[in-house]
Order: structure tokens, then sequence, then C-alpha cells
């Protein structure tokens, strides 16, 4: 295992991981923030250390907010209606849970979606809506 040390003066005021970098407020609202790695690149969502060097040094980023639907799910438990719960890929290459509008068993792997709002009001998650209106063939 490689290690490498910073100076105490980086250290003291964030850098190491990246967490403390403060974050605009326009941009706040309107972005996911999300970390990168120093060392490898590897981009991840709310994490202290990279998951793939165990590096501490993450910076700061904000996400296009655009990505792809990798899983979902209904929930019908604790909650008045059902509800969709999906594991999005943003096009920055990290994984967030969060709710996509729209009927919930209308969200299929592979639609591409886009933030729509930063954070849904009762649970906290992102909250996005499809890109793409999907053809359904009914007959």
């Amino acid at each position: 295992m490689y290690h490498h040390s910073t100076s105490a003066a980086q250290s003291a005021v964030g850098f190491a991981t990246g967490v403390l970098d403060p974050v605009p407020v326009d941009r706040a609202k309107d972005a996911i923030v999300y970390q990168r790695c120093t060392w490898c690149g590897t981009a991840m969502y709310h994490r202290l250390l990279c998951p793939v060097c165990q590096c501490s040094e993450l910076r700061t980023e904000h996400s296009e907010g655009t990505g792809t639907v990798r899983h979902s799910t209904v929930v019908h438990r604790n909650t008045p209606a059902a509800r969709n719960v999906s594991l999005i890929e943003m096009a920055e290459g990290f994984v967030v849970r969060g709710r996509v509008m729209g009927p919930p068993i209308g969200i299929h792997s592979g639609d591409r979606v886009k933030l729509s709002t930063t954070r849904d009001p009762v649970r906290g998650e992102p909250v996005f809506q499809l890109l793409d209106e999907p053809y359904r063939a009914w007959t």
C-alpha cells in the first residue's frame, strides 16, 4: 500500500478531505456535489476515502445533473402511495440514490434522467425527471 503525506497547513484547512470546501450558494441548489480523488481520479458520492486507492485527498466538484437509471424499484411501505427508489449513474461516473418523477412502474433501467431538484423535501434525496419520453407500445 502506498502512502503519501501532506503538509500540516494543507490538512489544517481541510484540504485532505475536500469535504470542507465551501459550496457557492447559487450552484448548491441546482447541482449535486460529489468528490473526485486527486490521485486516481475516481468520482464518488459522500465518501471520506476513495474506494479505489483509499486516498483521503478528495476535491469537491459539481455534477452537470444528467445520468442513467441503473436500477429502479417500487416501494409501498412507510408511504401513503407507491414511490420509486432509483440508483442513478451520473455522467461523471458516480452513483447516487434518488427518486425519478413519474409513475413508479414507468421507470426502467437505461432511462436517461436529468436532475430536477437537489433534495426531496421529505426524504432529502435528489429528484430527477426523465429526459426522453419513454415509448411503450400498449396493445
